[in-house]
């Protein structure tokens, strides 16, 4: 869901254009880049599915803090609340929803492993809709997310451009690179 992310980010962007775009990209990925190293020190894992290679949905993850429902909003908070330092309070609000919206994408696709409490305490249910059974389902919504989120950019860094009486160009362009980048990653991803 890595693209879909990043789509869902510049759709934002159209919404909220004080708020830096390279941050509202970092804020969606924000729970898998703290995953990282607690992923490298084994405290996090994937597990493949059915002995399969892990590729496209073919892993569970046992992300039991960086994705549990607790987890994701403390991280989304504590990232909204350092974007206070340097941005508005919308700003800070709109990065730390943008972060929590990793967890509702991710509730989507993932298999039951997402825990409700960090560490899985009280070994309560886990949850995830578990879209990923379907790739090619799954992949369909993560492009039109990144297709729709480059558009929603686009239209609004477009009208920008033309009130401040400047050239299109550049909205056109990164509109475009939002969206090569957003397929790259998914055909990457479907390719793994």
């Amino acid at each position: 869901m890595i693209a879909g992310h990043f789509g869902f980010a510049a759709a934002v962007k159209g919404r909220s254009p004080a708020t830096p775009l390279w941050m509202l990209m970092l804020a969606t990925v924000w729970l898998d880049i703290v995953f990282v190293p607690l992923y490298l020190a084994h405290i996090e894992t994937i597990q493949p599915v059915l002995g399969s290679h892990v590729g496209y949905g073919q892993g569970i993850i046992h992300a039991d803090y960086t994705h549990s429902l607790v987890g994701a909003l403390v991280l989304s908070a504590l990232l909204g609340a350092i974007a206070g330092i340097f941005w508005s309070r919308r700003s800070a609000i709109v990065i730390g929803l943008v972060s929590f919206s990793h967890w509702v994408l991710d509730l989507l696709v993932h298999r039951a492993d997402m825990p409700i409490l960090p560490g899985n305490l009280g070994n309560l249910p886990r949850l995830g809709f578990g879209l990923w059974r379907y790739p090619k389902t799954s992949a369909a919504i993560e492009l039109v997310l990144v297709l729709a989120g480059a558009w929603i950019y686009w239209r609004s860094a477009n009208a920008v451009a033309v009130q401040a009486n400047r050239r299109q160009r550049l909205a056109a362009v990164t509109a475009c690179l939002i969206a090569a980048f957003g397929i790259l990653i998914l055909w990457m991803d479907l390719t793994a």
